[in-house]
């Protein structure tokens, strides 16, 4: 994710939450969060619904894997950011009770972690899929709309 985008989720402005990562660098390392180039970031602008660089901030932006943005949430002072960091820490205790007491879902999770280890965006399903097991019971599908001309 964009730095304007993540300063927007956790309500603070752009330029502070360039400021705490620059403050806190040592936290950041390039597998977390980088600057894009000149070249990506025209890029960026010419291929997605913005308008200039100028939307961007005017800087090059700087763009977060999700270990950056938990990292994030831990250097941020906003309320939200606060939230954001103890909600990712409970779902981190809940999984590890999870792993304890399901040593299958344990193993498997460890056999998608080094399938995935390099592919932040395929990453990202494996959590969505971890989110549901968490929630426990899921929500019972709604029949689809039949359609098409149907004769009686």
């Amino acid at each position: 994710m964009l730095d304007k985008d993540l300063a927007y989720l956790y309500q603070v402005p752009p330029i502070a939450l360039r400021q705490q990562v620059r403050r806190n660098q040592d936290r950041f390392p390039p597998d977390f969060c980088f600057q894009l180039t000149r070249k990506e970031t025209d890029f960026l602008v010419s291929q997605f619904v913005i308008p200039a660089v100028r939307s961007l901030g005017g800087y090059l932006p700087l763009a977060f894997t999700e270990q950056g943005i938990a990292m994030l949430s831990s250097v941020l002072r906003s309320k939200r950011a606060v939230y954001a960091n103890i909600a990712i820490m409970r779902a981190f205790v809940r999984l590890k009770e999870l792993m304890i007491s399901h040593k299958d879902f344990a193993r498997k999770i460890e056999d998608l972690e080094r399938k995935f280890k390099d592919h932040d965006r395929k990453f990202v399903l494996v959590f969505d899929a971890i989110k549901e097991l968490l929630k426990g019971s899921r929500e019972p599908v709604k029949p689809k709309k039949e359609i098409g001309f149907h004769v009686r």
